[in-house]
């Protein structure tokens, strides 16, 4: 049904003992599948509470290792817990920033700063991934899903370093979030 093409697989690491963060933009329902087809490692997703109720979704995505994440602070603090563990166990943890599925002209929404903090906090790498063109192929406003070309683009791992004595929290994790921006749209 997808043509898919994938690209920077020498940027996948092969024998990274630690966890690690794959993020991505996120335009396509599938793309939680695409990304983990050439990477060789145990996954686990962060997902909306509210998916977990669907009746078969719901029971398909918690068999593939996503827990919820809720949009309340309760909601947040739990799944942020369950992500850090499951980084210090080594798993890879797959992170949408933007935090929704994307439109049909692909633009970006802004990243919510999650994947960087929990990547600094568990001191683990992050896998920047671009995904282009499943846009045209399922995007949210499309009601089905089309034939069409899609890109899985896997850029060089991003080290996610603790800030400096001297340096605020919050501006080091935005600086860090807008390099992580720019990388994944680099290739939009």
């Amino acid at each position: 049904m997808w043509r898919i093409k994938f690209q920077g697989l020498e940027n996948i690491p092969k024998n990274l003992s630690s966890g690690m963060i794959i993020a991505a933009n996120h335009q396509t329902y599938a793309d939680p599948v695409w990304l983990c087809i050439k990477v060789n490692r145990r996954f686990r997703f962060m997902a909306w509470d509210e998916i977990f109720n669907w009746f078969f979704i719901g029971r398909v995505i918690k068999y593939l290792g996503a827990f919820p994440v809720g949009f309340n602070r309760k909601g947040f603090v739990k799944a942020s817990r369950k992500a850090l563990q499951v980084l210090r166990e080594g798993a890879t943890l797959i992170i949408f920033p933007e935090g929704e599925r994307a439109f049909s002209d692909g633009k970006l929404f802004p990243f919510k700063p999650g994947a960087v903090r929990l990547a600094m906090e568990a001191e683990v790498p992050i896998l920047p991934v671009t995904i282009r063109g499943a846009n045209n192929v399922w995007a949210q406003d499309m009601k089905y899903p089309r034939f069409g070309k899609v890109e899985i683009i896997y850029h060089p791992l991003m080290e996610v370093p603790k800030p400096l004595d001297n340096q605020d929290l919050r501006n080091h994790i935005e600086d860090l979030n807008n390099k992580l921006f720019d990388i994944i749209s680099s290739k939009l």
